[in-house]
């Protein structure tokens, strides 16, 4: 079961949380397999920012609770095998690298996960 799903109501501890049980709306949420995680890779310049600024917000256009990494530890981004910076990472993949992606492109990305 993923930990992340779409936002739909506010529980009474005012966030979107798997454990209150006070919140019966939760339970009417539908849980997804898709996606767990997103990160972006990059050495801190501009084209880094952007890319993780336009993926925060295709998630959050999406409705999807959950966070966007960005990684600026070169070791780590050297483990991904990414040559080119900005990267792209959903579940562990790359799936972009060296452009500075629209929202709505990284949306169609993300959709392509089945979420």
């Amino acid at each position: 079961m993923s930990l992340f799903r779409k936002k739909k109501d506010v529980c009474t501890c005012n966030s979107i949380c798997l454990s209150c049980e006070e919140n019966e709306t939760t339970t009417d949420i539908k849980l997804k397999e898709g996606i767990f995680c997103v990160k972006i890779l990059g050495s801190g310049c501009a084209s880094c920012h952007t890319l993780y600024e336009n993926t925060k917000n295709a998630v959050q256009k999406m409705g999807l609770a959950m966070e966007v990494e960005y990684i600026t530890d070169l070791e780590t981004i050297m483990k991904y095998g990414v040559m080119s910076m900005p990267a792209l990472v959903v579940n562990e993949k790359v799936v972009s690298m060296g452009k500075v992606l629209k929202s709505s492109d990284i949306e169609n990305i993300l959709n392509r996960f089945d979420f």
